[in-house]
């Protein structure tokens, strides 16, 4: 079997839900935090009943079912507690939680307290909502009731109201609703990185603009500066989008989770009400919206830099092409120049060669002509003839040879 075998098919169990009736109080806290910081809380609620590793587990608090939820970047606490039909109102966190994350308050990121009841009695008015929206969901079998208003203490309240679901559809039903609350937390971290990087995006844009038109202005001789500023812009971009890229990327991964938890719950219509779909999308999608084209702006960004610098590069090098040709240009002329006066030379050291080779002859028969031996001009001309032409061939082949190598 191979290793890995039981643990990726634990997986379809990883996320199991808790399953209880009605009436009861639901409190979902997640934090942001690592592993350490999961086991530091847990240890304090529940010690020795919690796996260092596991990803998830069903414990009890002071009697009460509790489950705690690991994920990548947070986790969750999730308590029920019974309650009876006069105990139906909100109600504060019980004291032994509240104790347990009192060194972790700085890093919870979303509280929700459900109320979970049946329709028989219901007063609305008396729960205090204002222009409450709410949902049929489940085909109708359950209502939610919630005016997306934090409490003073930062808890998010929802009132679900059981028609006919037993205790598993009714805590997977409360689990999405958790779930849609928590993701879009999470989702929604990024917003504020967005509306820090937007002056600094508006900033870039200006500085590539005024590189694009030193690019088209520029002459050569500048080239190297506005290579230099190219690399700095490029660097600062890529760095914007390497510290963000992570943060943008989990936005997109927990919206798709929350519109997708939205679609599980089979809402529809309660009389003039909003959904709670629809007034969760309406204001969810504009903030996911903002942030994908934040990162689309950075990753267009970092390719317009790209661009301006391979048009810069390529500039560049038709440029020094345009030079290297002129100076080729320039040795193909010297180098006809040369040869020109080469051949010249070689002219004038024949013409030379020939003038010294017949005033030697002439010396020869100079001297020959002293001695008594009775030579006329003609025939001294005549001899002379032959060995100054073979001396003169001689020359002409000894420099072909030399030119060829």
């Amino acid at each position: 079997m191979h290793p890995q075998r039981k643990m990726l098919h634990n997986e379809l169990h990883a996320r199991p839900s808790l399953y209880f009736d009605e009436p009861a109080h639901v409190f979902h806290l997640a934090f942001l935090g690592d592993n350490t910081q999961c086991n530091s809380l847990l240890e304090r609620l529940c010690p020795d009943t919690v796996a260092a590793q596991a990803a998830q587990g069903i414990t009890r608090l002071e009697g009460h079912p509790l489950k705690w939820e690991r994920h990548a970047e947070f986790f969750t606490l999730t308590l029920v507690v019974p309650a009876s039909s006069n105990e139906l109102q909100w109600t504060t966190l019980p004291e032994s939680l509240a104790r347990g994350i009192e060194g972790h308050a700085q890093h919870l990121i979303n509280a929700v307290q459900v109320v979970v009841r049946a329709e028989a009695g219901l007063d609305l008015p008396s729960y205090g909502f204002k222009d409450p929206c709410g949902s049929c969901v489940g085909g109708g079998d359950a209502v939610v009731w919630s005016d997306f208003r934090l409490t003073e203490d930062g808890t998010n309240r929802l009132l679900f109201i059981n028609r006919r679901l037993n205790a598993y559809r009714q805590g997977r039903m409360i689990r999405r609703l958790l779930e849609i609350e928590t993701y879009r937390m999470m989702a929604s971290l990024s917003l504020d990185i967005a509306k820090a990087l937007d002056p600094q995006l508006n900033e870039f844009d200006r500085t590539l603009v005024s590189l694009s038109e030193r690019n088209a202005n520029a002459s050569g001789v500048h080239a190297k500066a506005l290579l230099e500023d190219i690399a700095l812009l490029s660097r600062q971009v890529v760095g914007s989008t390497v510290r963000n890229r992570h943060r943008f990327s989990a936005t997109r991964a927990y919206a798709q989770l929350v519109f997708e938890r939205l679609g599980e719950l089979r809402e529809s219509h309660l009389g003039d009400c909003q959904r709670l779909g629809v007034f969760i999308e309406r204001r969810f999608k504009p903030t996911v919206r903002y942030c994908a084209a934040t990162e689309q702006r950075l990753e267009q960004l970092a390719m317009s830099v790209a661009n301006l610098g391979d048009l810069l590069q390529a500039r560049v090098q038709v440029e020094m092409e345009d030079q290297n040709a002129e100076i080729l240009r320039s040795l193909n002329a010297r180098a006809d120049a040369q040869i020109k006066i080469q051949r010249a030379v070689e002219g004038l050291s024949i013409i030379a060669i020939t003038y010294y080779l017949i005033n030697l002859f002439k010396l020869i028969y100079s001297g020959l002509h002293t001695l008594g031996a009775n030579l006329s001009a003609r025939e001294a001309l005549l001899g002379m003839t032959p060995p100054v032409l073979l001396i003169l061939l001689l020359i002409l082949i000894r420099i072909r040879k030399a030119k060829n190598h």
